[in-house]
């Protein structure tokens, strides 16, 4: 199982990228959502970076995850998206748990119960919180090409996921799932 973690926007509205952004014990929230991932169930994890990538690269040393930088990141999430699915191509995976670096109080618990049972190549999969979807999502990798192609702007895969029949896994006992834009 791999793991995706997007963490490329400048996060204009928190002052600063997301990226570098430290929880109040002085975790970087990067290194909190690989663990989340590998804690999880993930074998493997990418970091998908971009505004400051050259400050949030060293954050990764000793994750044991992959850090790539897309150049087109300021196009929006669809851009990281496209980019992170690319590069697992080469990947032996059958699927990909994607979650995103503003989520820190979502955790291990959360891709546990998303990767249980385990995702084969047809799997789409997403959590939700008190009935309101979210992050992580689990991809399939039969939906890999086509999310990549159907995804634009800040949107990422909502879309294709709106259209198929995703399998939503309530994780509101685990995690609020929101997503933290400013300080």
């Amino acid at each position: 199982m791999h793991g995706l973690l997007l963490a490329a926007g400048a996060g204009s509205r928190m002052g600063m990228p997301k990226a570098l952004v430290r929880a109040d014990d002085g975790e970087p929230w990067l290194v909190r959502g690989v663990r989340a991932l590998t804690d999880g169930g993930c074998t493997r994890v990418t970091v998908v970076l971009g505004a400051s990538a050259d400050e949030a690269l060293p954050l990764l040393e000793g994750s044991g995850a992959t850090g790539i930088v897309v150049a087109e990141w300021a196009d929006g999430m669809s851009a990281s998206l496209r980019a992170g699915l690319a590069g697992l191509t080469v990947s032996d995976s059958d699927a990909v748990v994607v979650t995103l670096v503003d989520l820190p109080d979502v955790g291990a618990d959360v891709v546990r119960r998303l990767l249980d049972p385990t995702p084969d190549r047809a799997t789409l999969r997403r959590a939700s919180y008190d009935g309101q979807v979210g992050h992580p999502v689990v991809l399939g990798r039969d939906h890999w090409v086509a999310v990549a192609d159907e995804t634009s702007g800040d949107r990422g895969a909502r879309g294709y996921l709106a259209t198929h029949d995703v399998e939503v896994v309530e994780c509101g006992d685990l995690a609020t799932g929101r997503d933290v834009d400013s300080r």
